[in-house]
């Protein structure tokens, strides 16, 4: 089954995505959320949309915009076309799929709760189907005992077995504890990551729970972003956003990501609502429960587990109500054609003056199994380190992981004739090694 990234994801990466390719990629004025919403509702009022940007009398539209956005600046952005096709065939070898908000599979979630605050692209690998599902955020200090890592743990495991999804933000302490708990159980879980989702889609420890389906990682950051402050903040966001209910089982006191998010969450935003673990003496559970933070029920079957989910402990909020209009003009920008066109439309014409883009054509991405495409991935893998005889305890330390899903790997590779098992003594090598 053949999936399109469709016009206005196109014109949507143009205009706001860094699409880096490596060390050196050159920068670019990329419109903020703030400015990309100012242009879409622009859009929206003259009845266009972001695909419009990259038809054949899209310089007149440009002009148009101009009051919203200089000329120069949409200009520079929408002449990437050679860049954008680069960097999406990059992606695709690393399995990694792009939505934006124009696309049916942006999660629900993030524009009930941030609106047109919702990240306009996002970046990811694994099963889509998991983004949609809502679930429990579960939160937490980095640095914490064995007894707060069991507990962690064991919530991980109870959400699994009660069929909810826990979503984390993956960092190390509380975060991983309740993701590989629940991860472990056979559960499901989605990491909200704010750097380095290309680096993770490799690690050995995530790869097998992205294989079978059970595993979700999602940025709003390109997938070579370092680490950035600000990212980090805006991830905590999204985690909330992402979920039907909240529990924070560590957080210090007036300092810290933990603390920061849930407080939002408390003070101001008031997405889900927010659980603390009060079983031991903690200043900062204790203050986030005398905002307004709920004591964790430890439910022990799945109706009481359930109750947790309920909207009437959501604290009412008045701030939240955009106007009508900020909300139709999300809308109007998600109804996308479902079947985008073979070819966008000469794309933007060439002979317009001063604009010179390069062209852009709906780029075509075979949407596969999680296990199929990152057996692609470790098949490139393989065949690379295979230009040499390398015995499968040798392939495993490589790769870090086990020798028994290694020599999964291997067999399959050998029934498929990309590579050889020799013997006296036994390794292996690809058929038709790089020189």
């Amino acid at each position: 089954m053949l999936n399109t990234i469709s016009p206005n994801t196109q014109a949507i990466l143009l205009l706001t995505a860094p699409l880096i390719l490596g060390k050196g990629s050159p920068s670019f004025d990329l419109l903020t959320t703030k400015e990309y919403n100012q242009l879409a509702r622009h859009l929206w009022q003259i009845e266009k949309q972001p695909s419009d940007l990259l038809t054949t009398n899209a310089e007149a539209l440009i002009k148009e915009c101009s009051s919203i956005i200089s000329h120069q600046r949409l200009t520079n952005l929408l002449t990437r076309g050679f860049l954008l096709s680069q960097v999406i065939e990059h992606w695709q070898s690393h399995s990694i799929w792009v939505i934006s908000r124009a696309d049916k599979a942006y999660p629900k979630l993030l524009k009930k709760n941030l609106k047109d605050q919702s990240p306009p692209i996002l970046y990811g690998c694994g099963n889509l189907d998991l983004l949609n599902s809502g679930g429990l955020a579960v939160i937490g200090s980095r640095k914490i005992d064995s007894s707060i890592y069991d507990y962690s743990n064991n919530i991980g495991k109870l959400a699994a077995r009660f069929g909810t999804k826990v979503i984390s933000g993956g960092a190390k302490g509380v975060d991983q504890a309740a993701m590989y708990g629940a991860l472990h159980e056979g559960g499901y879980v989605c990491e909200v990551m704010a750097e380095n989702l290309e680096r993770a889609v490799l690690d050995a420890s995530r790869r097998k729970y992205l294989m079978s389906g059970n595993l979700i990682l999602v940025s709003a950051y390109d997938p070579k972003a370092g680490f950035n402050i600000g990212h980090a903040m805006q991830r905590n966001k999204l985690i909330y956003a992402l979920s039907e209910a909240s529990l924070v089982v560590a957080s210090d006191f007036n300092k810290g990501g933990t603390w920061a998010g849930a407080t939002e969450q408390l003070d101001k935003l008031k997405f889900v609502p927010v659980y603390v673990r009060l079983e031991n003496e903690s200043k900062g559970l204790m203050e986030l429960y005398n905002k307004g933070a709920i004591p964790w029920p430890n439910p022990e079957d799945i109706n009481s587990f359930r109750q947790i989910f309920d909207s009437s402990n959501l604290p009412s909020s008045n701030n939240l109500n955009l106007s009508l209009f900020d909300q139709d003009h999300i809308v109007k920008e998600s109804k996308v054609s479902d079947i985008a066109p073979q070819e966008l439309a000469n794309t933007i014409d060439e002979s317009a003056k001063p604009l010179t883009p390069s062209p852009i054509n709906t780029i075509e991405i075979e949407v596969k199994k999680p296990a199929d495409e990152l057996f692609e991935l470790v098949t490139k893998i393989i065949l690379d380190l295979l230009n040499k005889p390398l015995k499968d305890s040798e392939i495993s330390q490589i790769l870090n992981i086990s020798l028994s899903q290694t020599k999964l790997w291997l067999s399959r590779l050998v029934e498929e004739g990309l590579i050889e098992k020799r013997t006296k003594p036994v390794a292996y090598i690809a058929k038709h090694p790089k020189s």
